[in-house]
C-alpha cells in the first residue's frame, strides 16, 4: 500500500500493544495464495458492483478453477470514522448491501473474501486503522466471513525498530487466532525490517518490498530484492513481492516474464488488473496450468538463483516429484542466449533429461545442456525431468495462438493445395492436427504449411500446399513460442488488435516483434 502520509505517523499517539509469545501456525496458505485485489487498477474507486462483476468473471473465465480463489478489497472500503460503538463501518455508498452480504456472494461462488486494514492509527488513505483495536476489528472481520487480511503499515505510531514492528503485527495475529475463524494473514510492512527473518512466526506471507507499479523497471527491481530470500519460504509462509501487474499496461513478453518469475519465486499470485477488460493474451498468461503448478508445488520451495551476470539470470526451483523448474531470464534490451546445465540446476546425473517448455509446450531431450534464445525482458521456463526423454517432433497436435485462443487451421478442412491457413476455434479436427517433422516441415491433412509464392518475405500469406521440401515449407517452433521461417515469424494478420483475432483470419509471415499474435503453444 502506498506510503502516503506514513511519515506523519510519528506524531500520532496510539494504545500500547503487549508483545505476544506464540508463533503463527494456523494451517493456512500451504501453497502461495492466488486471487485478485482492487488496488493496482482501482485504488479508492471501488464498489460492490465492481467486486461482484470481477468475482463472476473469475468463475466464468476459469480463474477460480485454476486456483485464483481470493477476492480482496484493499484500502478505502470504509467510512472515515468508526461508529458509536467503536466499530469500523463499510462505506454505504460503495457497499450498500454491506460486507457480510458481499462475503456471502463471494462464498456462494466458491471463492474466498479478503479485506484490508493497517497496523497503524490510520490506513494509508487516512481511514481508521486497527492499532489499539485489533481484537474488535478481528471479531468484526470474522463476523463478515473474511478469509484473508492484508495488514498495512501506514500511520504506525512512529515505529522505528524491528521489535516495534513485530509487536504491532503480532497483536493482530493473536486477535485473528482468537476469533476461531481461519483467516490468512498477509503482512504488508514494505520490507522495512527484514521480514523474511521474523515474519514466518507472525503471518502467512509478508511483503518484501515497496509497492509494485506497472512498468518493467518496477518488476525488475522487485525481483532483485526478493530473489535472494528463498531460504525463508515454506508451506504456510511466503515471501511476497507484491501483486501481479499482468494485463495492466506492460507488453506481452514482460507480462509473461513477470508471471514466470513470480511463480518460480513461489510468490502469491494476486492479480491487480481490471479483469473485465483483459485481453485473451492476458488470460492466456494468468491461466497457464503448468506455470501455476510450479508456483503451487506442494514442496513449497522458492526458486534459487543459480547463475547471474550481464543481465542474465538462471533460477532453479525443486518440485515435489523430483523435477526442477528452470527459468532462463534476460533483462537486456536485446535477445540473448541464456544457458545452464541439469547438474547446476540440482538434478541427479542421468543419461537423458526431458525438457518441457511450459509456455510453448514443446518437448525436447537433452543430455544435460539447458539453453534458449530469450527475447528482451523475457523468460523461458522448462520443467526438467531426469532419466526421461520426449520430443514434439512427429506428434500431431493443435497449435493455439496466445492472442486469440484459436488454432492453426486449414480453412474448410479440405486437402486442396493453395487453401489458406487461418485461425479458427479449436475443434480437434484433422485440419488442426499439425506435426513438426524431422525435416522441419509442419504438416496437416497430408499437406505442408507453405509461404505462398515460394518466398519468405514480410506479408507473405500462409497456405497448405503439397509437400516438396523447399525452404518456404521449413518452420521452427522457438523457445519463446514464436514459429519462424527465414528470420520472420508466423503472425495472425492484424492480430495485434482484438478485431484481428476472429475466425478465418489468415496467417502470414511478418517481422518478429514478440507480440501475442506471434506466440503459439502446442495443445496436448
Amino acid at each position: 500500500m502506498r506510503r502516503i502520509l506514513a511519515l506523519a505517523a510519528a506524531a500520532v499517539a496510539a494504545a500500547a500493544v503487549a508483545t505476544p509469545a506464540e508463533a503463527l501456525e494456523n494451517g493456512l496458505a500451504r501453497t502461495p495464495p492466488m486471487g485478485w485485489n482492487t488496488w493496482n487498477t482501482f485504488e479508492c474507486n471501488i464498489n460492490e458492483t465492481l467486486v461482484k462483476q470481477t468475482t463472476d468473471l473469475m468463475v466464468s473465465s476459469g480463474m477460480r478453477d485454476r486456483g485464483y480463489t481470493y477476492v480482496n478489497l484493499d484500502d478505502c472500503w470504509m467510512t472515515r470514522s468508526r461508529d458509536a460503538n467503536g466499530n469500523l463501518v463499510a462505506d454505504p455508498a460503495k457497499f450498500p448491501s454491506g460486507l457480510k452480504a458481499l462475503g456471502d456472494y463471494i462464498h456462494a461462488r466458491g471463492m474466498k473474501f479478503g479485506i484490508y486494514e493497517s497496523a497503524g492509527t490510520m490506513t494509508c488513505q487516512s481511514y481508521p486503522g486497527s492499532l489499539g483495536h485489533e481484537q474488535a476489528d478481528a471479531n468484526l472481520f470474522a463476523s463478515w466471513g473474511v478469509d484473508y487480511l492484508k495488514y498495512d503499515n501506514c500511520f504506525n505510531n512512529g515505529s522505528n525498530t524491528q521489535e516495534d514492528y513485530i509487536r504491532r503485527y503480532s497483536a493482530m495475529r493473536d486477535a485473528l487466532k482468537a476469533t476461531g475463524r481461519p483467516i490468512v494473514y498477509s503482512i504488508c510492512e514494505w520490507g522495512d525490517f527484514a521480514p523474511a527473518t521474523w515474519a514466518a512466526d507472525v503471518g502467512n506471507l509478508w511483503r518484501t518490498t515497496g509497492d509494485i507499479t506497472n512498468n518493467w523497471g518496477s518488476i525488475a527491481s522487485i525481483y532483485h530484492q526478493n530473489v535472494g530470500l528463498a531460504a525463508a519460504a515454506k508451506p504456510g509462509a511466503w515471501n511476497d513481492p507484491d501483486m501481479l501487474e499482468v494485463g495492466d499496461g506492460m507488453d506481452f513478453q514482460e507480462d509473461r516474464a513477470h508471471f514466470t518469475l513470480w511463480a518460480a519465486m513461489a510468490a502469491p499470485l494476486i492479480a491487480g488488473a481490471d479483469l473485465r477488460s483483459a485481453s485473451v493474451a492476458t488470460f492466456s498468461t494468468y491461466l497457464n496450468p503448468d506455470v501455476i503448478a510450479v508456483d503451487q508445488d506442494p514442496l513449497g520451495k522458492q526458486g534459487r538463483r543459480i547463475a547471474t551476470g550481464n543481465g542474465l539470470d538462471v533460477l532453479a526451483k525443486p518440485l515435489q516429484d523430483g523435477d526442477v523448474a528452470v527459468v532462463l531470464f534476460n533483462e537486456n534490451s536485446t535477445t540473448k542466449t541464456v544457458s545452464t546445465t541439469a547438474a547446476a540446476a540440482g538434478l541427479p546425473a542421468a543419461s537423458s533429461y526431458r525438457l518441457t517448455n511450459l509456455w510453448s509446450k514443446e518437448l525436447t531431450t537433452s543430455t544435460g545442456a539447458i539453453s534458449a534464445s530469450v527475447p528482451s525482458h523475457s523468460t523461458v521456463i522448462y520443467r526438467v525431468k531426469a532419466n526421461s526423454s520426449g520430443s514434439s517432433i512427429g506428434t500431431a497436435q493443435p497449435i493455439q495462438g496466445a492472442s486469440s485462443a484459436r488454432c492453426f487451421d486449414i480453412n474448410g478442412n479440405v486437402t486442396t493445395p493453395g487453401t489458406k491457413v487461418d485461425i479458427w476455434d479449436c475443434d480437434g479436427g484433422p485440419n488442426q492436427a499439425w506435426t513438426f517433422t524431422s525435416a522441419g516441415e509442419l504438416k496437416a491433412n497430408g499437406l505442408c504449411l507453405d509461404a505462398s509464392g515460394g518466398t519468405s518475405a514480410a506479408g507473405t500469406k500462409l497456405v497448405a500446399w503439397t509437400c516438396h521440401g523447399g525452404a518456404n515449407q521449413k518452420f521452427k517452433l522457438e523457445a519463446d513460442g514464436s514459429i519462424t521461417q527465414g528470420g520472420l515469424c508466423v503472425d495472425v494478420t492484424g492480430g495485434d488488435k482484438p478485431a484481428g483475432n476472429v475466425n478465418g483470419t489468415q496467417l502470414e509471415l511478418w517481422n518478429c516483434n514478440d507480440d501475442a499474435n506471434q506466440n503459439w503453444s502446442l495443445r496436448r
